[in-house]
């Protein structure tokens, strides 16, 4: 995407392959930007100019995901490398004409109807800092091994609190642990200032065993079996949410005709547990989504990315629905719960105006269908719109500014609508 490609961190250290890409451009797999510093081994030995390249590999990674570390450690024999990095990012932000409670966008808690009293909100957030460690490690018995360790922050009326966002090791074809699901497509994410994202963004992150595919000709796949969450809305005495017993099932299978440039299709399989009150007994129920995603180049300068998605029972994907209450709902049937249908897309370009400047625009909605029994003020669908534009004043510090609209429409034909802007400065570490 060529987004990804003017940011400074990707821009000094772009790759998708650890040889191939890092070969072309900078004419050997183990080159360090000056911005990077060694602080223990020798970067010069064969095995650690493979892991370098490695290490700053932004394969499948979303735009607000940290690039490459800024502080390299290396071993004696050539086989382990260890980066540490991430950034500071501070965020203001204004709402007019409409104000969300909250430091992320989610057009689910616009109030609906208008409220006048919550017309304007100023607000200010640091959550969206992070710091990373990523090892590459080469071993005799089990080849390539990489493990990676990213925290955020919670932000809460008491202060903020260390959050683990992601945590796994890849072994060969195999990851294990806290990463992103199978059925969500980080490249080909929006980028935004807000840390809510769009309405109708799949994303999410479980706790998985996934396997993924060498690359043939342009093709590859993953599937994985993942930790399952969900949450229902269920009739008090009727039915119940139960603990889960069947993990989601994802995969996907994807064409890149070259960097940052890519078509996936994914499906993913959900179980999801619950007892129904009346006969006193337990049952799974089936959940399915289809998710076509896509990110790539259109001209010089001018790229694309989206994606849409239908499904049931996968609101725990949809950025929008995700918690509130929507993988199951209430059948007609006294005990029964059903899985209502869901749609969700995203579509936006970027320009790149100067290698230091570009700007984004995108539309995006999430809808939920058959959901009227829960009454006239549940949520129908909710759009979202954001215009954004990000400078980078040098390698390291990044400033950005962002317009984004919002619509909440409920089953009883009310609305809500909120407006805010936003301002941040990032500086890479």
């Amino acid at each position: 995407m060529r987004v990804s490609k003017i940011s400074a961190v990707i821009a000094a250290v772009a790759c998708l392959t650890p040889s191939a890409m890092c070969a072309q451009k900078y004419g050997n797999p183990g080159y360090i930007p000056e911005r990077a510093i060694v602080l223990s081994g020798d970067s010069t030995t064969t095995g650690h100019r493979e892991n370098i390249a490695i290490l700053y590999s932004r394969e499948g990674m979303s735009f607000d995901e940290p690039g490459a570390p800024r502080f390299l450690f290396f071993d004696r024999q050539g086989k382990v490398a260890l980066g540490v990095g991430g950034y500071v990012k501070g965020v203001g932000m204004y709402d007019i004409d409409g104000a969300i409670d909250g430091t992320g966008f989610a057009t689910y808690d616009i109030p609906v109807p208008f409220n006048p009293a919550q017309r304007q909100r100023f607000g200010a957030d640091a959550s969206q800092s992070t710091v990373f460690l990523k090892m590459v490690a080469r071993s005799g018995k089990f080849g390539l091994i990489t493990v990676y360790l990213q925290t955020g922050f919670n932000s809460a009326s008491s202060g903020y609190t260390m959050k683990l966002k992601q945590a796994y090791v890849n072994v060969g074809h195999v990851t294990a642990g806290l990463a992103r699901s199978s059925f969500c497509d980080g490249e080909a994410q929006a980028p935004t200032i807000d840390s809510e994202g769009p309405s109708g963004q799949i994303t999410a992150k479980n706790m998985l065993f996934q396997y993924k595919t060498a690359t043939f000709k342009g093709f590859s796949g993953a599937i994985s079996i993942e930790n399952p969450s969900a949450t229902y809305s269920t009739v008090s005495g009727q039915s119940e949410a139960i603990a889960q017993r069947v993990p989601d099932i994802p995969l996907y299978i994807q064409y890149a005709w070259k960097s940052n440039n890519h078509v996936r299709l994914s499906f993913i399989h959900r179980s999801l547990s619950y007892r129904d009150l009346e006969t006193e007994k337990n049952h799974l129920k089936s959940g399915w989504g289809v998710h076509l995603s896509s990110v790539g180049d259109i001209a010089a300068g001018l790229g694309y990315f989206g994606h849409i998605a239908y499904g049931e029972g996968i609101t725990r994907y949809i950025n929008d629905l995700s918690g509130n209450g929507f993988d199951l709902v209430p059948s007609t049937t006294a005990g029964q719960l059903r899985a209502p249908g869901a749609l969700a897309w995203t579509v936006g370009l970027s320009y790149n105006f100067t290698k230091n400047f570009f700007m984004t625009v995108n539309g995006s909605m999430a809808r939920l269908y058959d959901c009227a029994i829960l009454g006239g003020d549940t949520y129908r669908y909710g759009r979202y719109v954001t215009i954004n534009g990000f400078y980078n004043l040098s390698h390291d510090f990044r400033v950005g500014a962002e317009v984004v609209m919002g619509r909440r429409n409920n089953y009883d034909g009310q609305s809500g609508h909120a407006n805010r802007c936003e301002v941040m400065m990032q500086y890479s570490f």
